[in-house]
């Protein structure tokens, strides 16, 4: 992965508000916003194509980026990205600054392991049912995790995984796990099909019927 699309130009804007946003957008350029760290909000423009390439990419979203502003470099996360209903456009991005010394707090999607070799689903016919596909972690910028793994491969069928079963890495911190146990949430399950459980129910009554 190349690391251009953590490193984009970005100029200082003056001219705000919806009037100028259109104006920038029909320029091929995205308005955006700096904010946080305990300074003065900055609002500023970005190349459109720039910012579609980068954005492709996953680990746009939970990577630390570096914005080039008129010569300072200043590091940031997306927090926050709008866009056109139909249209492929990127409408406005809000920026986070980064302090190396403070904790951030951000969302980090979840990669699924093994999920088509795990036996229960493989041998016995199950499947996943993920109740969520990111999570919300607080961390030092240097500890921030691209993504998060959960490897399915020794779950059985009819087990679920919570997020005290997640393994995060050291000084990452799971911001709802850390709410209390009762915050433990589901984050998949591995079921059995429908027509299997309804197979297997029939199977049973039939032989208590039998029995009787």
């Amino acid at each position: 992965m190349s690391e251009a699309i953590f490193n984009l130009d970005a100029d200082v804007r003056t001219d705000l508000g919806k009037g100028a946003s259109r104006r920038l957008r029909r320029e091929d350029k995205v308005p955006a916003i700096l904010y946080g760290a305990g300074k003065e909000p900055v609002s500023l423009t970005l190349d459109h194509n720039k910012v579609v390439q980068a954005q492709q990419f996953e680990a746009f979203y939970s990577h630390v980026l570096t914005l080039n502003i008129g010569g300072d470099k200043v590091e940031a996360l997306v927090k926050d990205m709008q866009r056109h209903p139909f249209k492929p456009k990127v409408t406005h991005i809000d920026f986070l600054r980064v302090d190396a010394n403070q904790a951030v707090t951000t969302n980090v999607p979840l990669h699924f392991l093994n999920e088509q070799k795990a036996p229960a689903i493989k041998d016995q016919g199950g499947h996943a049912e993920h109740h969520m596909n990111d999570v919300v972690i607080s961390c030092l910028p240097a500890n921030l995790p691209e993504f998060i793994e959960v490897d399915l491969i020794d779950v059985a069928m009819g087990q679920t995984l919570h997020l005290s079963d997640l393994k995060v890495p050291k000084g990452v911190t799971l911001v709802e796990l850390a709410k209390g146990a009762d915050h433990d949430l589901a984050v998949v399950t591995i079921k059995a099909a429908k027509g299997a459980a309804a197979a297997d129910e029939a199977e049973g009554e039939e032989e208590a019927s039998t029995e009787e």
